[in-house]
């Protein structure tokens, strides 16, 4: 792609990842290659129990193994810490309990109990072993779902376990509206707990300078600031004292947001031992302890008019919270409840909302974590579709809003804007050929074989530009020897932040983009950023960079224009190169013009100061930028073992205009296998005492290149954003509409069979399960229109 004048532009291009040279060759650096002198490891003790008194702990034999510096114990921690809020929520959120250490109960099997440090992991497990805790086994509250009836609480001061509750309009108010509507259908839909499974586990080096006073931490995280803020507080250790390197992560997906209850003994514990402190999770620690996500249910009750347009949209939320949700989870809960009428044409809605504590591990944050309403809505309008009589595709069609409708606030009060959620749906359904797939599946039916198509549509908010997100910095140096540094917060996890601020930077300040380089991660020299989290990278970067080097081109474009005795109108910047327009030959390259900069400013036009460099800061005008998708899945379903093979899958995605395309689809294609997972495979299971059964890979089913069809785009890039260079955010929305695509699908399959599916996930079991119910109940309809 060229501009007008004939330079190279970036943005719009599929250009090569920066990143892919040292990742792919195995020369990244994560957390367990950081190595410091006399650096000591750390193991917890976990409990066994899923809920239990602690009685006694006695470290008495793990003190004695040879290489153990220490064992810590709630009793050595909890009382250090002096605040441990969130900045991503607040002081006066009404925040659920979360000590370091288990304090006089042990809440969930794999709470960590006691921390021990050694000179090697080896031993640090060898010691942890010989700890001796002395548990007084407790009733554990297991399932969320009646939690509210249990005699057990999971914390004293939470009666019926309920960690918070909110809600919109009473239900009341809707009552005649669904009264009097031709069609109303209400299901509640159930979805399992699964997690992020990043490939790189938690981890974290801590290091005290006593001489200086100052902390470093090397973290894998998605928010360096985050953590350095809250590590201040934590500790009550001035800000500018520490330091938070975040190198190489190998994938966040919200668990990595801000620190958890291990990170906060690591930072607590590093005081007290003499050389700096790691602490990297196994697999199984991962699994059991680094918090879940998605366990949720909800009665979704839609309302139609004759025609199939929907007149109303209510969800009754419950979602399980764990023993110590991070952070308060309520927020999300709400989230869910509001955006839950979606990208329809609907004036009317309520929700309610409930969090629950369970004696499981505490919920986090997971890659889209209010998109329960999307699989809520979606699987309830297929329902409705079959019950009705219209082909779900057709209903969509009917209730999509369009650009032209557009600004419109759905009846939570979220107000949409700057989106096309049916020509997403158009631009999917034309690349699948939607009518010749479901000719296809009657003539497959005849055959025995049964095929079917799933749809599920969403609007995503994106970019969140409020509160603690509400700002992202940036700054470039453009450096004596002509080549660019752009640094900017980071919190890159896999997800090409790095190449597209190069490509960003690029374009804004006409370098050639080998000429530009960026840092990120290290706040100890990048301005304050949020991080990764929320969509919102793509778009708050692109602010950021296009501000500085605003200020970086205009001290350029007047250099430039004294050096060649030009018009600063005629001055045009490609290549890293100044010129003139109209002159080819009339040049001066940004290495020259860095010489005069910072070696010889008696060169420099009046009023033009020495250097190169600049910061900025951007704030949206908008605090949310509305991006939207429809993903259609196709699958073909074995009757006799449930084994569900995915055929297509295509997503039609109004993203704004694309930084990077290959960048877009990279994400989009990540999120959806994760949804994949999410609907066919994957589940945090506990049995019925609270008894973690999916601790390792064995149990735990990832998707694999086999369960996945390739994925197919549809871009709708005719709806840009109102913000920097129309983009919107893309990082969260594969995961959010593949579930419901994929059960839909499975559904669809089905329907001859008279399955409803309201729970997930769709093992072969479930789904044979699901078949058999369903032969049974149209048997016993048979038996019974006979008997008439």
């Amino acid at each position: 792609m060229v501009t007008a004048n004939g330079a190279a532009r970036y943005a719009g291009r599929r250009v090569r990842r920066v990143e892919d040279a040292r990742l792919l060759t195995g020369a990244g650096t994560f957390v367990d290659d950081i190595t410091r002198p006399g650096l000591l490891q750390a193991c917890f003790v976990r409990s066994p129990h899923a809920r239990a008194r602690i009685v006694a702990i006695d470290a008495s034999a793990a003190l004695e193994l040879p290489g153990v510096h220490a064992v810590f114990t709630a009793a050595d921690l909890n009382g250090e810490v002096r605040e441990a809020w969130y900045t991503g929520t607040g002081k006066l959120v009404p925040d659920t309990p979360r000590p370091p250490l288990a304090e006089g109960e042990a809440r969930f099997a794999g709470d960590p109990v006691a921390l021990v440090v050694a000179d090697s992991r080896y031993v640090a497990e060898d010691a942890a072993e010989l700890v001796d805790v002395d548990y007084e086994p407790l009733p554990a509250v297991a399932d969320y779902a009646t939690a509210g009836q249990s005699g057990a609480l999971v914390h004293e001061a939470y009666p019926g376990n309920l960690a918070g509750q909110l809600g919109g309009a009473p239900w009341e108010t809707l009552a005649a509206v669904y009264e009097g509507a031709p069609h109303v259908v209400s299901e509640t839909i159930w979805q399992q707990a699964y997690a992020a499974v990043p490939m790189e586990t938690r981890g974290l080096v801590v290091e005290w300078s006593r001489g200086r006073g100052e902390l470093t931490i090397w973290a894998a995280t998605q928010a360096p600031h985050e953590v350095r803020m809250f590590a201040a507080r934590l500790l009550g250790v001035p800000e500018h004292l520490v330091r938070v390197i975040t190198g190489d992560v190998g994938g966040g997906f919200g668990q990595k947001v801000v620190p958890l209850r291990e990170d906060i003994c690591l930072l607590l514990a590093a005081r007290k031992v003499p050389a700096a402190l790691k602490w990297v999770e196994d697999r199984q620690e991962n699994l059991q302890s680094a918090g879940q996500a998605r366990h949720e249910h909800g009665t979704a009750k839609l309302a139609f008019d004759a025609d199939g347009q929907l007149i109303a949209a209510a969800l009754d939320h419950v979602q399980d919270v764990g023993a110590y949700p991070t952070p308060w989870p309520v927020g999300t809960g709400a989230a869910t409840g509001m955006i839950f009428p979606g990208p329809y044409r609907v004036t009317k809605g309520t929700f309610s909302h409930a969090s629950v504590f369970s004696s499981t591990s505490g919920r986090v944050a997971y890659r889209g974590p209010w998109s329960f309403e999307t699989l809520a809505r979606e699987v309830t309008l297929d329902i409705a579709a079959r019950r009705i009589g219209i082909d779900p595709a057709e209903l969509r069609r009917r209730n999509l809003l369009r650009p032209d409708e557009m600004p419109f606030a759905n009846p939570n009060g979220m107000p949409y804007d700057h989106m096309d959620p049916l020509g997403t749906l158009e631009q999917a359904l034309a690349l699948l050929d939607y009518d010749a797939f479901r000719a296809e599946q009657a003539r497959a039916r005849e055959q025995g074989r049964w095929l079917g198509v799933g749809i599920s549509c969403y609007a995503e908010p994106t970019s969140a530009g409020f509160g603690y997100y509400a700002t992202e910095g940036a700054t470039i140096r453009i450096e004596p020897s002509g080549k660019v540094n752009v640094y900017v917060a980071g919190g890159s996890t896999g997800n090409s932040l790095e190449t597209t601020v190069v490509q960003l930077t690029a374009d804004a300040l006409g370098a050639d983009i080998a000429d530009v380089h960026t840092i990120q991660g290290d706040t100890a020299v990048t301005p304050f950023g949020a991080g990764t989290g929320g969509s919102r990278s793509g778009s708050m970067t692109a602010g950021a960079v296009g501000v500085t080097a605003a200020e970086l081109r205009t001290k350029l474009i007047a250099m430039a224009a004294h050096q060649l005795e030009a018009a600063a109108a005629d001055i045009e910047l490609a290549g890293s190169r100044a010129g003139v327009r109209g002159d080819p030959a009339a040049g001066v390259s940004f290495a020259e013009l860095a010489d005069i900069a910072y070696f010889q400013p008696f060169k420099l036009p009046p009023g033009v100061t020495p250097g190169l460099e600049a910061s900025g800061r951007y704030s949206p005008s908008a605090p949310i930028l509305w991006a939207c998708a429809t993903h259609v899945c196709t699958c073909e379903v074995d009757i006799t073992t449930g084994a569900v093979r995915l055929l297509r899958y295509i997503v039609g995605e109004d993203c704004g205009h694309m930084i990077n395309p290959a960048v877009v689809e990279g994400q989009i294609a990540g999120g959806v296998v994760q949804g994949i997972g999410g609907a066919l495979l994957e589940e945090l299971a506990y049995d019925a005492d609270g008894n973690p059964v999916a601790t390792t890979f064995m149990d735990y089913l990832l998707p694999t290149a086999a369960d996945v069809p390739e994925i197919e785009y549809a871009h709708v890039e005719t709806t840009p954003g109102p913000g920097p260079g129309g983009y919107k955010g893309v990082g969260e929305g594969g995961a959010i509409g593949a579930p419901p695509a994929v059960v839909n699908a499975v559904a669809d399959a089905l329907s001859p069979f008279g399955v409803t599916i309201t729970r997930l996930p769709l093992t072969p079991a479930a789904i044979v399960a699901l078949i058999e119910k369903g032969q049974l109940t149209g048997e016993a309809q048979l038996i019974q229109e006979a008997q008439r």
